[in-house]
């Protein structure tokens, strides 16, 4: 839909009296990007409905602070077979706090008696793909009252974070297409139960060529299988709607068939010529800074929703601390709260409500060496979704190796013994006379000579010390002074062989010769592999080569490491300092590029 300036301005200014409710998405890329202060971001949205992707945090790693915060109620789906990958969570005011929630599309993770359910065609799909698809911990979705012109309604948000496809990964582009279809049949199953329906999130596809920075192959682009599956999900604009100027708004009474799908892209359906819209840029490249980037986060919402609630959908570029920024969408309608969470909300899981907080779970058996075994095991099997790998676990369980049955006493039963905390591991030491130990520092004192070997070595060092001393004086006059006497073999005897030699050399110098060649020759001791030294740790221990200037800057290019498979793996090249950008943007990055040569 587009509005002519003057009906834009008259929209806008009543927008403010009309909104009633605000819900916003953000790719955050990680949990850490709230850095201990979720609550102060939350709160600076003032939405009632805040949906995050890319949360990257498995259920064992999930602290109390960022699962339950002040004033919201939360839900989290979890990847249960990468740590630190995907995850999406839902944080809903307690004004706003849904009726029912789940986790996932296909249904096979509710495990309560208020689930959302209207799960819709899955035939397509078999038992395995279906586990698959909702094994990465890619969707949530919330049910609200809502109360609008036309009395109490229902709304389904359905909060999504799509995968991306792989290039060199087929199966990850048939999986992506999968999870499409997928998305597509249960937001038109909980539309057909008479739902209004919102789906927003990261979908991973940027839908017409104004969506994307640099579009390339603008003859095939929508030749693309997330374009196409856009364009079947989205509700079709005619030309004539898109036409700049134009006062008209969609005609939502055509049938569905006629013109793509049941849902709208609300930022187009406000801004349907605006350009350089984006929401996602690669920040490794500095694209941020030069706006070159995609529109692939998204609010769609189906159309009976769109044309008589939504308000006002705009991004949010100003926001940091991701690689996408935010969007948000105004709606006139009320939002009724729940007189309690449902019971897929974070706040009830066990971890959280104390159910799992025993003392005794820490808490090591000593009288008995077999329930130790067995404790272990049941730990183990208790594992939650996504933890950590297995060795991880016994590293955690038994830091430092002493969980390890090897180099450990086994009992007359043949079962490993367990270590002992180390209070009670004390006591028995005590009760046991042993050896007493060492301090730890006789460990690494060099050993002296014996008791009669002593005044000799004593009395030749004070000889060759004087000795040493004078010819020095008279043959290295221009030596600085603050040389070591002794620096290398020792001059009386350039093999270095001999007890008197060695103990002399650690007593008088006090260090060891510099290995790099930093202590002055000596005559007829150093050797050929001492003067060689110097040059073999330069050639080891060189600089990064000295960066090219770029012949369109003429300034410092920047040295960048090939991380992709392949025969140039490791390699290192030279680039433009520049943000990337597009090739008509003079501040951008320019196209040069040089290999680093390996023999420099």
């Amino acid at each position: 839909m587009t509005f002519a300036p003057q009906v834009f301005a008259i929209k806008c200014a009543d927008e403010s009296r009309h909104v009633k409710m605000k819900i916003v998405t953000w790719n955050i890329n990680g949990i850490r990007t709230f850095k201990n202060a979720i609550k102060k971001t939350l709160d600076s949205f003032d939405a009632e409905i805040i949906c995050v992707q890319e949360t990257k945090v498995t259920r064992d790693l999930l602290d109390e602070k960022t699962a339950i915060v002040e004033g919201y109620n939360s839900y989290f789906s979890f990847s249960r077979g990468r740590s630190g990958y995907s995850g999406v969570a839902t944080f809903c005011k307690d004004s706003a706090t849904p009726f029912a929630a789940e986790e996932g599309l296909t249904g096979l993770l509710t495990n309560n008696g208020e689930a959302v359910g209207c799960y819709g065609d899955q035939k397509e799909f078999s038992n395995e793909e279906l586990q698959l698809l909702d094994n990465e911990g890619r969707a949530v979705i919330t049910q609200h009252q809502i109360r609008g012109p036309d009395g109490p309604q229902t709304l389904a948000v359905v909060n999504v974070y799509c995968p991306r496809a792989d290039p060199e990964k087929p199966e990850r582009k048939l999986f992506k297409l999968q999870f499409y279809q997928l998305l597509q049949a249960r937001a038109e199953a909980l539309l057909a139960s008479g739902c209004h329906v919102i789906v927003l999130g990261d979908i991973n596809t940027s839908h017409r060529p104004i969506d994307h920075c640099d579009p390339d192959d603008i003859d095939n682009f929508e030749d693309n299988p997330g374009r196409k599956w856009l364009n079947g999900f989205l509700f079709g604009v005619t030309e004539e709607e898109q036409d700049v100027g134009s006062d008209h708004d969609p005609d939502f009474s055509r049938k569905p068939t006629e013109c793509g799908g049941k849902f709208v892209d609300t930022f187009r359906f406000f801004h349907p010529s605006r350009p350089q819209a984006f929401t996602c840029w690669n920040t490794l490249t500095g694209a941020r800074q030069t706006n070159y980037g995609t529109r692939i986060d998204y609010i769609f919402g189906s159309c009976a929703l769109v044309e008589t609630h939504f308000v006002g959908v705009d991004i949010m570029p100003e926001v940091e601390g991701s690689d996408h920024c935010p969007v948000w969408g105004h709606l006139g309608c009320e939002v009724v709260p729940s007189a309690r969470c449902p019971p897929f909300c974070t706040r009830y899981m066990p971890e959280f409500v104390g159910k799992q907080q025993k003392l005794s779970r820490f808490l090591v058996k000593m009288a008995d060496q077999k329930p130790n075994v067995v404790e272990s095991k049941e730990a183990k099997d208790t594992t939650l979704p996504g933890s950590q790998e297995t060795e991880e676990i016994r590293e955690n369980l038994h830091p430092l190796g002493l969980g390890s049955s090897a180099g450990r006493k086994r009992g007359p039963d043949g079962i490993a013994e367990s270590s002992a905390p180390k209070g009670k591991k004390s006591k028995v030491a005590k009760a046991t006379p042993a050896k007493p130990q060492g301090s730890l520092l006789a460990f690494f004192k060099p050993k002296g000579p014996t008791a009669d070997q002593k005044p000799k070595i004593s009395a030749e060092l004070t000889a060759r010390t004087k000795d040493t001393a004078a010819e020095n004086s008279n043959s290295h006059a221009g030596r600085n002074s603050d040389s070591p006497l002794v620096s290398g073999p020792n001059m009386n005897n350039p093999s270095g062989k001999g007890v008197s030699d060695q103990n002399s050399t650690v007593e008088v110098s006090g260090q060891e010769p510099d290995e790099g060649g930093a202590a002055p020759p000596v005559e007829g001791g150093a050797s050929k592999k001492e003067a060689c030294l110097p040059s073999f740790w330069k050639a080891v221990l060189r600089g990064p080569p000295q960066p090219p200037p770029c012949k369109v800057h003429n300034e410092p290019c920047v040295l960048r490491t090939v991380k992709k498979a392949g025969p140039t793996m490791g390699r290192q090249f030279f680039v433009c300092a520049r943000p990337q950008g597009h090739a008509s943007n003079p501040q951008a990055r320019c196209n040069f590029f040089a290999w680093v040569d390996k023999g420099k």
